[in-house]
């Protein structure tokens, strides 16, 4: 065994027999960090999950970007020379129309690995009619196996049958409980003085939305287009990206690529995003404060253990020891606090999780991840080494005269 490998293993030796000899305090400081490291865990998985949770069902009413058509505006007759021409503007109104060269565009936006699914949709307003009852709806004309994969309506029918085209529509279960309707039943949707059909209600779907549920009504692409006299055109391509919180920074790139107006749910969900990011931040300090703790409480212990044992160090320095040699045994110390006491709150951490998602209110399920619990016992390894230096630095700078003669 070469000199620095004994010297190591020495050092290892003298740092697990002052833990062993403090056995009480060393426990409780363990404690200490294991509780900090659950805490940090904990919260942090429990943050996650529930952060997961809304995107999850947000994201799975809409679309992660939208392309629209370019506003329209207005067009200005130039000024006769010699002529000053004062203009008060007003925007004009927009009229619903089909995206140019939607078909080239859609072709164009499949053969982009940013994207994982893109679904032309023609969309507009129009009004449900049963009987009496009147209700403003949108409809929605769609390819159901591309939309699908924007939107997974299989999962959203309450009642019936996932069917659109052939006269077959489906609405959402708020609007069939105003009309009085339900499967099977026949509906007149009317978009216009003279467009009007009636349609056979196919399913039922319940997305969660209470906006959405009330006001959507499926229908295929051609009848829908018909309806709002747009044929052969489309108003809306949906867009599904792979990593949702690059939604704002592709929807840049495809907005440039297609000239369309590009919103990315990130956009249209600002209020969300605002209160997960005060969630995130919130959860960040409370791993710092918790942090802290466990320093100031490693730190505190392993600075009582340098004055129990100031008569140690100076025979060990008398004996030869290096100042470098004292300096890492007790920074050994603090970092088998943070390793043993992250192992016992991992633990801890894991057992609580499971508390949670296996007798909790069941509104949503918290994982894991490695990376969280890698993080976590690297965090409190290092917090403990750091915490050490200080009492580690006093002990290798006593002089070893005056630590003999220390009683």
């Amino acid at each position: 065994m070469s000199h620095s490998l004994r010297s190591l293993w020495t050092e290892w030796t003298l740092a697990l027999g002052f833990l062993r000899e403090g056995r009480a305090q060393s426990l409780m400081i363990m404690t200490g960090v294991a509780v900090g490291v659950a805490v940090i865990v904990f919260v942090t998985a429990l943050i996650q999950g529930l952060q997961a949770n809304i995107i999850e069902r947000t994201l799975g009413t809409q679309a992660h970007i939208r392309l629209l058509s370019p506003d329209e505006v207005n067009v200005l007759l130039p000024a006769a020379p010699g002529t000053v021409q004062l203009v008060q503007e007003d925007k004009r109104a927009q009229r619903l129309r089909s995206i140019n060269n939607w078909q080239q565009v859609s072709a164009t936006l499949d053969q982009l690995p940013l994207l994982t699914a893109v679904s032309p949709v023609v969309s507009g307003p129009a009004f449900a009619r049963r009987g009496e009852a009147l209700e403003s709806v949108a409809l929605v004309g769609i390819d159901l196996e591309r939309y699908q994969q924007i939107i997974p309506l299989a999962d959203y029918v309450v009642s019936g049958q996932l069917r659109v085209g052939a006269g077959d529509a489906l609405i959402g279960s708020i609007l069939a409980e105003d009309l009085g309707v339900r499967v099977g039943s026949k509906l007149r949707l009317e978009a216009g003085q003279e467009n009007g059909t009636v349609v056979n209600i196919a399913g039922i779907f319940e997305l969660g939305v209470r906006e959405l549920d009330a006001r959507y009504v499926y229908l295929d692409f051609k009848q829908t287009q018909s309806l709002l006299n747009l044929p052969g055109g489309v108003t809306v391509i949906d867009l599904r990206v792979e990593d949702i919180f690059a939604a704002e920074t592709i929807a840049a790139q495809v907005g440039r690529l297609t000239s369309l107006n590009a919103e990315s749910w990130i956009e249209t969900n600002a209020q969300l995003m605002n209160a997960l990011t005060a969630q995130s931040l919130s959860t960040n300090m409370i791993i710092v404060f918790v942090a802290i703790s466990v320093a100031f409480g490693i730190a505190s212990v392993l600075s009582v253990s340098v004055v129990q044992r100031t008569r140690e160090i100076g025979i060990l320095r008398a004996t030869g020891a290096t100042r470098q040699q004292i300096l890492r045994v007790f920074l050994m110390q603090g970092a088998v606090f943070g390793l043993l006491g992250s192992v016992l709150g991992i633990a801890a951490s894991y057992a609580l999780v499971w508390v949670f998602n296996a007798f909790g209110p069941g509104l949503f399920y918290i994982p894991v991840s490695q990376a969280l619990v890698l993080l976590s016992l690297l965090l409190a390894t290092v917090t403990g080494v750091l915490a050490a230096a200080v009492p580690s630095r006093r002990a290798a700078g006593l002089d070893p005269v005056v630590a003999i003669r220390y009683v």
